[in-house]
């Protein structure tokens, strides 16, 4: 899961007038916008725990087709990676729920 945000020159209908923007991304679908002038805000009202669920349920559908493709390009290098790729797992496992983590709590401070 991740955060994402960008500072963005919107039309505001509150001040009447384009102005810079906060925008909160949460796997790259707005979740809220917030004017600098006014401090309008508005939330999509997404749910985090069903962004979270659809991204890992993509992930775990679409991973036979990527390794797939992975073998199919370069079998020699597949090969040699794996060992790599297995031992390096629980690490990168760990990372992502960490990131997850942080962005859940960043995703509720925002709302």
């Amino acid at each position: 899961m991740k955060i994402t945000e960008f500072d963005v020159s919107l039309y505001c209908s509150r001040c009447q007038d384009e102005t810079l923007h906060y925008v909160h991304y949460l796997n790259n679908k707005i979740s809220s916008t917030e004017c600098t002038n006014c401090h309008r805000k508005i939330d999509m009202h997404l749910n985090p725990k069903r962004e979270l669920y659809k991204e890992i349920y993509k992930r775990v559908v679409t991973k036979p087709t990527r390794l797939t493709e992975e073998y199919s390009k370069d079998l020699n290098k597949f090969i040699v990676g794996v060992p790599k790729r297995a031992l390096s797992k629980p690490y990168r496992l760990m990372k992502y729920v960490d990131e997850t983590r942080i962005a859940l709590k960043k995703f509720k401070s925002h709302h």
